[in-house]
């Protein structure tokens, strides 16, 4: 874990990683209440026997946007800011789904500060607009599963 005071020592960082979270099982708990969240109950992620059956990974995968969601919780056990009161999902730049989360595997997070510029400014407000490469990497795999560029707001 990372820990900055402020907005401009996280800024300082700029170009560096974040480092990297340790590994979580993705359970077929997790991805049936994320299938219940959303409403998407597409067999590859919610039937075992199915998958087992028809599926070229031979078990339910996770939603890619399971996997995706993930990042708020696993930025968070990369750094903090202690002045930030308030941070924001902006959104992304870029996001690609390249290889399956099957059930049952252990997924872990690398991060990169990509790019700060400042957001809001005025008298009684000061923030940034951090740019995070994320890169979801399941454990004994190659190609990792999702690489994602996030934007983040966040407010001192």
């Amino acid at each position: 874990m990372q820990i900055f005071a402020n907005l401009a020592e996280f800024s300082a960082h700029t170009g560096q990683p974040l480092g990297e979270t340790s590994h979580m099982t993705i359970t077929q708990e997790a991805v049936n209440l994320f299938a219940e969240a959303t409403g998407d109950y597409q067999w590859i992620h919610t039937d075992p026997e199915r998958a087992a059956r028809e599926s070229p990974y031979k078990t339910p995968i996770a939603h890619g946007f399971l996997t995706l969601s993930l990042a708020p919780r696993l930025l968070a056990e990369l750094y903090s800011i202690e002045s930030v009161k308030m941070g924001i999902n902006y959104g992304a730049n870029k996001i690609r789904f390249t290889n399956a989360v099957p059930v049952g595997s252990k997924l872990r997070m690398k991060a990169w500060l990509h790019h700060v510029e400042p957001q809001n400014t005025n008298e009684s407000t000061k923030g940034v607009r951090a740019v995070i490469e994320c890169v979801f990497e399941v454990d004994g795999e190659q190609k990792p599963a999702c690489i994602a560029e996030l934007i983040v707001l966040l407010f001192e």
